[in-house]
């Protein structure tokens, strides 16, 4: 082999190797799993807290409950002749249901609130369905804490939550049945829930990683509790259209003290059950896998 067909050779040699790694023909990453997108290393945080606390507030003439009728299940009208539509409850000014939640932030010190683990607590949520209407309205739990749904009523309801990142389920309950119980695999704000027999019920589920998030209470107020310290993103949530309206806010919560996150909405709401629907029959549908 002469001088000129060696150089020739190492070239083409050299060559190969370069298009080999281009084209991924070099070594892979199949045998090491992706990173976690949450956090490499994470775990529980220990260390001072703080709160997060505000009232809602609803701006302007808050729209008139409207009565439903239930006139289909004669025990729905015996057991709650009044039921109302529950989407806009104003009180003094200050307005119920609002779910508020810390959708980010960063810790002192540098760490996202992801990059700690938060378990879900032992005890489950309670879901009740009680005068053919939903209690609570709205409700936040922990991904995979379980909820137990109850059937107070003398008559057949069928719980049916519309997820889109969770598993969709059907499920019908009688009066005196056995809680069923429940649990979402991921964080989703927020699931609503209906009834395919009393098609004014309705119930929204917020379904978060960490346990900083509150539901307004009938004089508007909310408290969050244990927040490390740090820089925060505040969501308030209230239901209308077709995905709730939202409205954010920055906040700094110091080491055992509280900061402050007032919101204030207001307009027309947006009422999306007719209460003059009748009542359908139940359908169930089973869902391998989903039960």
């Amino acid at each position: 082999m002469n001088k000129q067909t060696k150089v020739w050779l190492v070239l083409s040699i050299a060559l190969s190797l370069v298009l080999a790694a281009a084209c991924g023909g070099g070594p892979t990453n199949s045998t090491n799993p992706p990173a976690n997108t949450e956090s490499a290393g994470a775990g529980p945080y220990s260390g001072a807290t703080g709160t997060v606390s505000g009232v809602i507030s609803y701006d302007g003439t808050p729209p008139a409950a409207k009565k439903i009728d239930t006139s289909a299940d004669p025990v729905c009208g015996q057991k709650n002749p009044n039921l109302a539509t529950d989407d806009t409850i104003v009180t003094d000014g200050k307005l119920a249901n609002t779910f508020v939640y810390i959708k980010e932030g960063t810790v002192e010190g540098g760490k996202k609130i992801g990059d700690y683990t938060w378990a879900a607590p032992s005890t489950a949520a309670q879901l009740d369905q009680n005068g053919c209407h939903y209690a609570p309205h709205v409700m936040g739990v922990q991904v995979n804490q379980k909820i137990s749904i109850t059937n107070s009523d003398a008559t057949q309801h069928n719980i049916h939550p519309t997820p889109k990142l969770n598993p969709e389920w059907n499920q019908t309950q009688a009066n005196g049945a056995a809680p069923i119980e429940k649990s979402f695999a991921r964080p989703e704000v927020l699931i609503p829930v209906k009834c395919n027999q009393h098609p004014w019920m309705k119930a929204y589920i917020g379904v978060m990683r960490t346990p900083f998030f509150a539901v307004s209470s009938k004089d508007g107020s909310f408290e969050i509790k244990g927040v490390p310290p740090g820089k925060y993103t505040v969501v308030a949530w209230r239901e209308g259209g077709a995905n709730g309206t939202e409205k954010t806010m920055e906040v700094t919560v110091p080491a055992n003290g509280a900061a402050k996150a007032d919101f204030a909405f207001g307009g027309a709401a947006t009422t999306s059950v007719n209460p003059s629907l009748q009542m359908m029959p139940a359908i169930e549908f089973p869902m391998l896998g989903k039960h």
